[in-house]
């Protein structure tokens, strides 16, 4: 079975090696801010699962110019992705929105834009100026879904229901734009069973990407005073594997375990040694007759 990774995907997309530069447009969420919760997802830290992102400043092209120079040291050529990463990045006016995405895609070195969202924060007029955005540039949709079932979803306080994520891709479909869903595979409760039918779920909705994420447990989260069992290793590969066979061949994978800031991760700590984790993932995937690419 052949799969694309995000760097090919990318290459084939854009022609050439992009970076993607980790953004807080200085949003909050409507499960922080009272309007759905007040105390967020359980597993979300304090910086609204953007602890990598460059921090707001008040002026988008200065933060724009700060992330360029973070990463200039590993970085070849001159062509960006501008992901919004931190919090829920549509809950604005359309008026704020365009003042913050409009004049990092006027940036010549962007080539592309990407968001993250909750699809309960896609309201017409807010698909209307994607739609807009993406004639302008390829814009990409990351859609925080975790998880298909109902009661993993009230014990985690996602905050909406799956018919929302369904209304969400269709919606989203019809302006062509590139759908990225999320999944953590490992939240309290499920079986592989269920992580599997996650993963299948989203591929038969038209998903054309997935970020498989491990749970992370970290300090100051109201998951970490539950102190959950996280995953090993070698389940988490073998969980992997097989929701990544249950994906419709071709699906780009835009991430296959995530990243914790070291001095907030509790558990697993041996997701830490990325490098060694993502050559472990790739030699299974070989073992299982994946095809990365």
């Amino acid at each position: 079975m052949y799969y694309q990774t995000a760097n090919s995907f990318f290459q084939e997309k854009f022609g050439q090696k992009v970076y993607k530069l980790a953004l807080d447009g200085g949003f909050t969420c409507p499960n922080r801010d009272g309007t759905v919760g007040n105390r967020g997802c359980i597993f979300c830290s304090a910086g609204g699962s953007g602890d990598f992102a460059e921090k707001p400043c008040g002026d988008v092209s200065l933060q724009l110019a700060r992330a360029k120079e973070r990463v200039a040291g590993k970085m070849r050529g001159n062509a960006y992705i501008a992901y919004f990463q931190s919090f829920t990045n549509t809950y604005a006016s359309v008026d704020r929105l365009r003042a913050i995405f409009q004049p990092v895609l006027e940036d010549p070195s962007i080539v592309g834009l990407s968001i993250a969202t909750r699809p309960d924060c896609l309201p017409p007029e807010t698909i209307a100026l994607i739609d807009e955005l993406n004639q302008i540039k390829p814009v990409m949709i990351e859609l925080g879904l975790q998880t298909i079932h109902e009661d993993t979803a009230r014990f985690i306080r996602r905050g909406y229901p799956l018919s929302v994520y369904d209304q969400a891709m269709a919606d989203l479909k019809k302006i062509g734009v590139h759908i990225i869903t999320h999944i953590i595979l490992g939240l309290p409760g499920e079986t592989p069973e269920m992580m599997v039918e996650t993963a299948r779920y989203v591929g038969a909705a038209g998903t054309h990407g997935v970020k498989l994420q491990l749970l992370h447990v970290l300090k100051g989260t109201d998951l970490a005073d539950l102190s959950p069992e996280t995953l090993s290793e070698e389940a988490y590969l073998d969980i992997l594997c097989r929701c990544i066979l249950a994906l419709p061949e071709g699906t780009v994978l835009h991430r296959l375990t995530g990243d914790a800031p070291r001095d907030l991760l509790i558990a697993p700590r041996w997701s830490l040694d990325k490098k060694r984790v993502l050559q472990a993932i790739k030699d299974r995937c070989m073992q299982e007759g994946i095809v990365l690419q």
